[in-house]
């Protein structure tokens, strides 16, 4: 089995598979061959694209209720793994939703979804981040379960678990094209260091999914690539258990970040499969927004990066066989929660791959389907 693609969602999906058929095979009252896995990333390393640009939040209020379903199962996952390798991956750190008086109604129908969600009163969201202007903020609401992910432990404990289970990783290989015999079962895949043979491929190519269909004359799922950029920029006075405050009418959010404060104008830009950069004008924009919504006074930016964001059209992961092309599988799509919804894909995938079940409170399986 080739696995395309070497961000969290690979990586953990090549963990998840190798230990499940590892234990599958140990099981087996007749002798099976162990699956031979390998994983295929173009980059020289690992995580280069939107995993390593991830804010890295887990919250219960992002996205959609399947994301919501798999943010829950992944935060027991992440609590397993932190206790299992003794390096937690986990650090509470509370969200607080702000709305201006336009944007009432969109932190009510938020309060309505989200049970993890506290409404409260301006004076009580300046208690958990001083900086907030009163005049800016009409109500809030508070998720106080909200917690950082150690995004670089965890990509590290993913990958030490898929060597250790016999899974080969290799960095700058660039899939070219490839063919499935149907008489064979298997495709042959030609990469820009020679061909090799799969009887499945994965794709977690995450902006380049569509394009890695396409090199194998897959339909495409038409992913949807969105820019989002991220500063950090120097600020007097901030408190570093100062929670993730996000504008509930999408223009803003900020926390602290290396004794600065990490903006964002939340832009969502339609970008092709790129190596993303941060454009000036997002970067005062999202300055400007959050100077408008604090008393920060934020002057002087000292890094900025950005990262694209893949959705499909209803923003839900994409997890599943292709509905035409045998040997073919989707995990795709992840979007703005690729970070706290891999755990729990991953391990959904890995038992649809080896037709086990698998089963996750308050989520239809259906609903990730590719169509």
């Amino acid at each position: 089995m080739a696995i395309i693609g070497g961000g969290v969602a690979g990586l953990a999906l090549a963990a998840e598979l190798a230990e499940l058929d590892g234990r599958l095979t140990e099981q087996a009252d007749l002798p099976r061959p162990q699956l031979r896995i390998v994983l295929l990333e173009r980059e020289n390393q690992f995580a280069y694209h939107s995993t390593g640009r991830s804010i890295a939040a887990l919250s219960e209020t992002l996205g959609s209720p399947e994301q919501r379903a798999l943010t829950r199962a992944s935060r027991t996952i992440l609590d397993a793994l932190g206790a299992e390798s003794g390096i937690p991956l986990l650090r509470t750190r509370p969200v607080v939703w702000v709305a201006d008086e336009d944007n009432l109604g969109a932190l009510n129908a938020l309060l309505t979804a989200s049970p993890a969600l506290r409404g409260v009163d301006p004076a009580a969201a300046q208690t958990l981040c001083p900086a907030l202007r009163p005049e800016a903020t009409a109500r809030a609401a508070v998720e106080r379960t909200a917690q950082d992910v150690d995004v670089e432990a965890l990509h590290q404990q993913y990958r030490d678990r898929a060597t250790a289970a016999g899974v080969t990783l290799r960095t700058a290989i660039g899939l070219e094209s490839g063919s499935w015999d149907d008489a064979r079962g298997e495709w042959t895949l030609t990469t820009d260091r020679g061909e090799l043979v799969a009887h499945r491929v994965v794709n977690a190519a995450g902006a380049w999914a569509d394009a890695v269909a396409a090199r194998l004359e897959v339909a495409p799922a038409g992913l949807i690539n969105l820019r989002r950029t991220v500063a950090i920029a120097a600020a007097e006075g901030v408190g570093a258990a100062w929670p993730l405050v996000i504008d509930v009418g999408g223009r803003f959010y900020f926390r602290p970040e290396r004794g600065g404060l990490l903006v964002s104008p939340a832009d969502e830009t339609p970008s092709p499969p790129t190596d993303a950069v941060a454009a000036q004008q997002d970067i005062s924009v999202a300055v400007e927004r959050v100077n408008a919504a604090t008393s920060l006074r934020l002057d002087r930016v000292r890094t900025s990066w950005a990262g694209l964001r893949t959705f499909a059209p209803d923003r839900n992961p994409i997890v599943g066989p292709d509905p035409k092309q045998v040997g073919f599988f989707w995990f795709a799509g992840l979007g703005g929660t690729g970070i706290q919804t891999a755990p729990a894909l991953a391990r959904l995938a890995a038992a649809q791959l080896c037709s086990r079940p698998y089963e996750i409170p308050g989520l239809n399986p259906d609903a990730l389907l590719p169509r």
